[in-house]
């Protein structure tokens, strides 16, 4: 695919303002629409919406169907009478506004979702009672029928055994067998229901959201994981699609060599695809994935992307990556398969990490935008990240999640060589702002598409950090100051935005 000429905004839906403790799909949302049609924005970027999984990341979700029951706004829930304010009024969701507390969300929002279910089962048609559920739960759960009783009963065996890894249940529940789980599912069907009913919920919400944003002429670019949990519903409903032995357990996991990040390598724990198996049938799950992530969003940024040319594969039991190897993956095959199976793919590819030439060649070959990176620049080399070196068909960034900020990246992590050398290319100056002038640099650029992190624009400092690779905890937890998404900085915005030609109106 190919953008005109346009920028947009990275803003995780975790890191909105409002109440209750973590960015929703409410008001607050259609807030943030708002400020970025007003600053001249066409993409918002956001991170998987997926439920959350180990040390509270969207890349480690027990799905990668599912979406996240903390971003339903209890708001809505109220106005579609589904619970009163009583029933969430006093519970007190985390000490600090700015940062989110996933272990008080843990403790707390499904009792609320719980009351909201029971009021949605007051809708059941039963005798004498006329008001059946609404026509879109049928829908919903037709559309989604692929995955979502997997999901469902995945959840429902996992509340009942203590929240433990799915290795841990019980052998027949754990390894599938009809009879155990056809019992299962009736002695708990209500349960079962409920997480359907969470499901439900999150897809109208979300749809809602997301026709808002194109009404606002926003387009929202999502974002998967390139692989999915051990401990999800995937990899206990779908063992054939990894490298398990008999028992499901990982004969390999997934992970990235020694980099820039970490010294050790990162070492994710994740399947690895049974690549094998997926060209067999194929790749019937991975068009059902895409096809399923395009549904919500327009654009779709897949993490990861050059582990469809080589990853990393290390044995399982290993502490660090440092003993992995490079293995082949499925190449151009997969996404010639994709396309005939779902035509234009509207996909930017995160071609970041240790490059062969032989991903250079895939990005190439799929002609999908690449990215490129700010804070990888300056090297004291002529280096691939500076903007002078920008193809057109790229996606430009001052940073990235899994970068510091602008600010903390520039003040600290810069020698005062290469701050120096920074000052100099984009001619920064105290007048406009350094960090200011660094923004200019990727919005000037010939990239065609430039996305600022949110926390840029507003000059965070580190504490700020969305992510920081090999670090387990602490992540994830940024939220905005509402205060601090001004007009004024809407103004300011848009009017770099115009001055570059990313605006609508202004595109060539």
């Amino acid at each position: 695919m190919g953008f005109a000429r346009c920028s947009g905004i990275l803003m995780p839906l975790s890191s909105l303002p409002g109440g209750y403790g973590i960015g929703s799909m409410g008001a607050p949302a259609r807030k943030f629409v708002d400020f970025l049609a007003a600053a001249g924005q066409t993409i918002w970027q956001i991170l998987p919406v997926g439920p959350t999984g180990y040390a509270d990341s969207p890349y480690q979700s027990c799905s990668a169907f599912a979406g996240n029951p903390y971003f339903i706004d209890l708001d809505q829930l109220v106005k579609d009478g589904l619970l009163t304010r009583r029933d969430f009024a006093k519970i007190h969701w985390g000490g600090d506004a700015a940062h989110i507390d996933y272990g008080t969300l843990y403790e707390k929002r499904f009792d609320v979702l719980r009351k909201a279910y029971a009021n949605f089962l007051k809708q059941r048609p039963v005798p004498g009672y006329d008001t059946p559920y609404p026509d879109d739960w049928y829908r919903f759960q037709f559309l989604s029928c692929e995955w979502l009783p997997d999901y469902c009963l995945y959840m429902a065996i996992k509340r009942d055994n203590g929240m433990v890894d799915w290795q841990q249940w019980p052998e027949a529940l754990r390894l599938r067998d009809p009879a155990a789980l056809a019992a299962f599912k009736e002695e708990h069907a209500e349960e079962v229901g409920f997480w359907a009913f969470v499901q439900y919920e999150f897809d109208r919400q979300w749809r809602a959201l997301h026709a808002y944003a194109k009404s606002k002429g926003v387009s929202i670019m999502g974002d998967i994981p390139i692989y999915v949990a051990a401990d999800s519903a995937d990899a206990w409903a779908g063992r054939e699609l990894f490298e398990t032995d008999a028992d499901g357990k990982p004969r390999r996991v997934a992970g990235c060599p020694p980099d820039y990040f970490a010294a050790d390598g990162q070492l994710w724990g994740n399947p690895l695809y049974d690549w094998d198996y997926h060209r067999r049938t194929g790749y019937a799950w991975w068009i059902r994935r895409i096809r399923h992530a395009l549904f919500i969003y327009d654009i779709l940024r897949i993490d990861h992307f050059r582990g469809f040319d080589t990853y990393w594969a290390i044995p399982a039991g290993e502490s660090t990556a440092r003993n992995g190897r490079w293995e082949n993956g499925p190449g151009m095959d997969l996404f010639r398969t994709l396309h005939n199976a779902l035509g234009e793919l509207p996909i930017v590819a995160e071609d970041l990490g240790e490059m062969f030439d032989s991903v250079r060649q895939l990005l190439a070959d799929s002609g999908f935008p690449g990215m490129k990176v700010l804070q990888f620049a300056f090297t004291g080399e002529d280096s691939v990240d500076l903007p002078h070196n920008y193809p057109r068909n790229c996606v430009a960034y001052p940073g990235t999640h899994d970068n510091n900020t602008l600010a903390g990246w520039f003040g600290e992590e810069l020698t005062p060589e290469y701050r120096q050398q920074a000052r100099e290319y984009f001619a920064l100056n105290k007048a406009e702002g350094e960090l200011r002038g660094m923004l200019r640099g990727v919005m000037a650029s010939t990239a065609a598409l430039a996305i600022i992190p949110m926390a840029d624009w507003l000059e965070e400092p580190s504490a700020s950090r969305m992510n920081t690779p090999g670090v387990a905890q602490g992540n994830w937890q940024w939220r905005v100051d509402e205060k601090k998404l001004t007009p004024a900085l809407a103004r300011e915005i848009k009017a770099m935005t115009v001055r570059y030609f990313r605006a609508p109106a202004t595109r060539k």
